[in-house]
């Protein structure tokens, strides 16, 4: 039997905020979403995300089929090869990854501006612009009012925070919810992805993603993103008509502004942070990464130069959630970074948003449908949450921040070598390997014979 019918508030249209509107507005629940910035158009901005088998399951499970179909399309390329190298860019291990995994079994890798708009897709009747939410009141039979800056107010009786990790929410239902600072500083950029760069670059940097591990906590990622369109907005010859007719179809790619590119990112403990980094803009930050990377290959000091400035930036301070206990559930709830904000180490921060949307939208239309109560249902997803989200949190700070004990001033080099030792090892043995790509699916949610889907 049906439930009691009840309206949902959600407070920012990112990821998670945007996976949840959609599944609740696909299964008839009654949804609003509440976003700060003004249009569609505003915040344009990003590198890639990484959305793994259990993220991509998630999404799939949220959106309309018609709108999954249309991700899958605008995805970039799939990651042939991930490799391992010195900072004189010495190869150490070279990965190969399956290509013929199914849509909802792969990795994907998805422009950040792409990824926004897509979600922001056949919602107009449930999102609202302009929206900075202040706080929030409790009313009469158990509803929630949310305030905002402009004066409006909007009610309803669940309130979910998926308003970031500065969570105005956050702030004021667990206000004992504290950030951490990762202890790593990070310089990042586009490259268009050229002739001149595939003649630069070692054979393997362009097949997918590429690492260094180098001395003293120092950490470069590189990322090749290829798209299924030209640079005149038109589908690339050979993609299957049903891309090619979802591409031209979909309004979102008129807003992005994505082109084939190589994404970089270096990062280091801050004690190593350069004179400057934190006012760097534009051309200054190819130079702080050149100062970033002394002594390290020229080739990468080329790369550098090659970026394009618009899209350089620094970052000084890289939160991360310190986990709590659980709480005493009521109607106001959150989910993504307004409660387990991560480092990028294991990159699983858009994914455990998603997985949260997809649980969170599950239990939410089981109380639409009056199989359980509304606060029963936020408590069942937040138990689980909170103890697949925190850990999420502890093991990307082993990978990327303070606890990686390859930044450690003792020992750190000495780990480091036997990292690199161990990687030879592995390119050596081509059926290591083999177990080692296995491995590396399965712990990202990839369905194998050895891990069957449940």
């Amino acid at each position: 039997m049906p439930g009691k019918p009840f309206h949902v508030l959600i407070i920012g249209a990112g990821t998670g905020g945007m996976a949840l509107a959609h599944a609740l507005k696909n299964n008839g629940v009654s949804v609003a979403v509440y976003e700060r910035d003004r249009t569609r158009l505003d915040f344009l901005q990003g590198h890639r995300v990484g959305i793994n088998p259990e993220g991509t399951r998630a999404l799939r499970a949220c959106l309309s089929p018609e709108l999954f179909d249309t991700f899958v399309a605008t995805c970039a390329a799939p990651m042939r090869r991930g490799t391992l190298y010195t900072e004189k860019l010495s190869e150490l291990v070279s990965l190969d990854f399956p290509l013929d995994r199914d849509a909802s079994n792969s990795e994907k890798s998805v422009s950040r501006v792409t990824l926004k708009q897509l979600l922001r897709t056949g919602v107009d009747d449930i999102l609202h612009f302009g929206k900075y939410f202040t706080h929030y009141e409790h009313e009469a039979e158990g509803r929630i009012t949310a305030h905002f800056e402009d004066g409006s107010t909007a009610t309803g009786d669940v309130l979910v925070a998926a308003d970031g990790t500065r969570s105005r929410v956050r702030a004021q239902y667990l206000p004992h919810a504290k950030l951490d600072d990762a202890e790593m500083v990070s310089a990042a950029g586009k490259v268009p992805l050229d002739d001149e760069v595939r003649a630069l670059l070692p054979p393997h940097m362009t097949d997918g993603m590429s690492i260094v591990l180098a001395p003293r906590g120092r950490f470069f990622l590189l990322h090749t993103m290829e798209f299924p369109w030209d640079d005149e907005r038109r589908p690339k010859n050979g993609i299957g008509g049903k891309d090619a007719e979802l591409i031209s179809a979909w309004p979102g790619l008129q807003f992005d502004n994505t082109t084939d590119h190589l994404i970089w990112g270096i990062a280091l403990p801050p004690a190593l942070s350069p004179a400057g980094l934190a006012k760097a803009a534009g051309t200054e930050v190819i130079e702080i990464a050149k100062e970033m990377s002394a002594g390290w290959s020229p080739v990468l000091h080329r790369l550098f130069e090659l970026s394009d400035p618009t899209t350089c930036a620094v970052s000084t301070r890289q939160s991360t959630s310190v986990p709590i206990p659980a709480w005493e559930t009521s109607g106001v709830t959150l989910l993504g970074d307004a409660i387990h904000t991560m480092t990028p180490g294991r990159g699983v921060g858009a994914n455990t948003a998603l997985k949260d949307a997809q649980l969170l939208a599950d239990r939410l239309v089981a109380a639409h449908r009056g199989e359980i109560g509304i606060v029963e249902g936020i408590h069942e997803y937040e138990t689980r949450m909170i103890e697949y989200g925190f850990d999420a949190v502890r093991e990307s700070l082993k990978f990327y921040g303070k606890d990686n004990p390859l930044n450690g001033r003792v020992g750190g080099r000495a780990l480091l070598a036997l990292v690199r030792g161990g990687a030879r090892a592995v390119q050596a043995l081509p059926p290591v390997k083999r177990k080692l790509v296995h491995r590396m699916l399965a712990d990202r949610g990839a369905t194998t014979p050895e891990r069957p889907s449940p």
